[in-house]
């Protein structure tokens, strides 16, 4: 028998404590079939290829994993390194298994631009595929695990390449399954292959340490285990590891020393019920001080990837200890995840299928989040912030508890809710009291959501949500708004040109559209349109391409005049979006002169038919786009003004309540004081339009200080 025949009933006598044996057949018989297909293919190591597949079996078949996940990682390279086809296996061994070995099969490389793209597009298509079957992502680990196991022999490059894929993307992938075996030990194989002297250093001072304390920690377990016994509580008392990178990325970002992290004493006390857990608390709560502040409890509040245990850190024999209190089951999932679902099948208890729940969950939130991202490096930028920082909970008014990243804000828990409540949010109440949206959220704060009909997301929010579904939610909707406003202002431009030639938009036939669309090289009408609402495109040009008769004829000068339109101006709301702005050099508010710049894809910025930033030449002149104000704008406008007046107690006061007096509001107040007596005030106000700039110079002008009083343009 070869070493990999007995290593294949090895395998078998591991699989019958918890597989029949047509199952077990089932999976020999993949062994063979991929020990066939792989005949004469060798690892860098210089081992047949064969032992790859067989390995990443083993690593499943201590997850307890079921034999379909066990061929498909029996079978994994077949169809990209054998060029045996999918239907070949599907023939063979099933649909399902087909399925998890097309899923799990290395993703064609396609050209990408960057290998940054290489890897977010096989993200995205593993995420996919995660939707379909979630065991793909549990072969896919196996499989990374076993490859960064035997890591050694490849080239550095590729090594460093590997280890930092398996740091950003596979190990805390693992995490959120709540695989936490799987998770630590790939975190401290990428630690290992990029930094290999200090994880060796770390080793020897880890081993050092622990030959050192080992008395002190033989003493607490004593302990720990006589006060049990005392109370009659079951429960056996583990010492628990701490891991390499873990320890070294504590040391380099809470800036703590070795010594500090190795002096905290790490004990695990596993029982049989939730009962039996808290009534261990307290026992070990009267042997041993508990710090204050230190205890969580994750029972009644699982982690978002389903964690649960008590713990709680205690101050005893002049070192701190920390106690992790759970049951066997919550032992089970702490350490293997989502795939412990799959070890509890038979009779699914509430945590595995809560611990379903939430994965499903978050699978279909990246789904959600592919959706709307615009390209895989976008969605990977999203999904890489949800891959997962410490939790925050929090409760809706109803009680119900939100796991959120801990820095997420009250936008945050709106899209957590559901993405239409995140874009319709205006305001929120913490513990019944309003609060800001943009402050992040504390664990046990009470959080409501206030929305209003009508509202859209703030482009400002970018800058402090922290979840990716909040992120590429808003940008998504962002996006869409701007495409709208950009094809609504394109329209009116184009309409306001093609009146110049005396023509209607409804008067241009298909043809004739579909010709121009072809000459500026878009793909559609629309999108031409947009373009001239974004400022990407000018009106008037696109106007004359459209009406140049079918026999190439052009229109006449005449037909032309300023931006090829006619006389009548655009009509200004005020309220038109992200495409129409107002110039900060001038300040235009309702009642003024004003004209339309267009800025190349900013869409239009209104400036004050006098300013001096417009242009003076004939050609500059001939491009703006005379406006009108509508009657019943209801906005609110800054304009500055510039006060000189004589210097005195309360001045300042005096003229901020005669702005307020006449029904303005300060949005900015500096002083420039000139000399003991004379100074020189500017304000920016906010006013409704002329008449109420007047009303509000009126009565500044009246306090008895002011010298005089004037609207400042630059």
């Amino acid at each position: 028998m070869s070493l990999d025949e007995a290593t294949v009933e090895a395998l078998a006598v591991e699989l019958s404590t918890y597989l029949d044996t047509n199952r077990i057949n089932q999976v020999r018989r993949a062994y063979y079939y991929a020990e066939q297909a792989h005949e004469g293919q060798m690892r860098k190591s210089g081992d047949r290829y064969i032992t790859h597949p067989l390995a990443v079996a083993h690593i499943l078949a201590g997850l307890k994993l079921d034999h379909q996940s066990l061929m498909a990682a029996m079978l994994h390279d077949v169809i990209e390194d054998t060029g045996i086809p999918k239907d070949a296996l599907a023939e063979q061994f099933g649909e399902d298994v087909a399925e998890l070995v097309d899923g799990v099969s290395k993703l064609t490389q396609i050209e990408f631009r960057s290998r940054a793209e290489a890897q977010a597009e096989n993200f995205q298509k593993m995420t996919l595929a995660m939707a379909r079957d979630i065991r793909v992502i549990l072969v896919k680990l196996a499989d990374r695990l076993h490859n960064m196991r035997t890591l050694g022999p490849m080239p550095y490059e590729k090594r460093k390449r590997i280890a930092t894929e398996t740091l950003d993307i596979y190990a805390p992938i693992a995490n959120r399954l709540g695989m936490h075996a799987i998770s630590t030990e790939l975190e401290d194989l990428g630690f290992a292959a990029l930094h290999p002297m200090r994880s060796r250093y770390i080793s020897k001072a880890v081993d050092k340490a622990r030959g050192s304390h080992r008395e002190i920690i033989e003493e607490i377990r004593g302990r720990l285990q006589e006060k049990l016994q005392e109370r009659g509580l079951p429960g056996r008392i583990m010492g628990r590891e701490k891991h390499l990178n873990s320890i070294y990325n504590k040391m380099k970002l809470k800036q703590k020393s070795f010594y500090e992290i190795m002096d905290v004493y790490a004990f695990r006390i596993i029982t049989d019920t939730e009962d039996d857990c808290y009534r261990i608390l307290g026992a070990v709560h009267s042997l041993y001080k508990p710090m204050p502040g230190r205890f969580k409890d994750y029972i009644a509040m699982p982690k978002a990837n389903g964690y649960q245990s008590l713990h709680t850190t205690l101050f005893g024999m002049h070192v701190n200890i920390e106690i992790q209190i759970r049951t066997e089951e919550m032992e089970h999932i702490a350490n293997d995840g989502i795939a412990a679902h799959w070890m509890y099948k038979n009779e699914p208890t509430g945590v595995t299928s809560a611990n379903q729940t939430r994965v499903d969950r978050w699978v279909k939130g990246l789904m959600e989040m592919r959706e709307r991202a615009d390209d895989s490096l976008e969605f990977i930028e999203h999904v890489k912030v949800d891959l997962f920082p410490d939790e925050i909970y929090v409760f809706t008014p109803r009680g119900k508890i939100m796991e959120l990243p801990r820095g997420a804000t009250p936008v945050d828990f709106a899209y957590a809710i559901h993405t239409d409540i995140g874009n319709a949010t205006v305001a929120c109440r913490i513990n019944r009291n309003l609060g800001s949206l943009s402050k992040p959220l504390q664990s046990g704060q009470t959080v409501e959501v206030i929305t209003a009909p009508g509202a859209r997301p703030n482009p400002a929010w970018l800058s402090f949500v922290v979840t990716g579904k909040a992120r590429s939610s808003i940008r998504h909707t962002l996006k869409s708004q701007k495409l709208a406003e950009s094809l609504e202002l394109g329209r009116v431009l184009l309409k306001k040109s093609l009146n110049g030639f005396g023509k209607r938009l409804s008067d241009i036939d298909d043809a004739q559209k579909q010709a121009v669309v072809k000459h500026n090289q878009v793909n559609n009408f629309d999108e031409l349109i947009s373009e001239i609402g974004m400022g990407n495109r000018m009106a008037y040009l696109v106007a004359r391409q459209l009406v140049v008769d079918s026999e190439g004829a052009e229109p006449g000068e005449a037909a032309m005049d300023i931006q090829g339109g006619s006389d009548a101006p655009i009509t200004i709301q005020g309220t038109e979006g992200m495409l129409v702005h107002f110039a900060d050099c001038c300040k235009p508010i309702p009642g003024d002169p004003v004209v339309g710049v267009m800025g190349t894809g900013k869409g239009m910025v209104i400036h004050s038919d006098t300013c001096s930033r417009l242009p003076e030449d004939s050609e500059g002149r001939s491009r703006l786009t005379h406006l009108t104000w509508a009657k019943d704008i209801t906005d609110e406008f800054s304009v500055e003004l510039r006060v000189e007046l004589e210097r005195h107690h309360g001045v300042i006061a005096e003229v901020a309540n005669a702005v307020a007096m006449a029904d303005g509001n300060i949005e900015r107040i500096n002083v420039d004081e000139q000399n003991a007596r004379y100074g020189v005030v500017s304000l920016v106000v906010k006013v409704h339009g002329r008449k109420h700039l007047a009303r509000v110079m009126r009565r500044v002008r009246n306090i008895k200080a002011i010298t005089s009083i004037n609207r400042v343009k630059y």
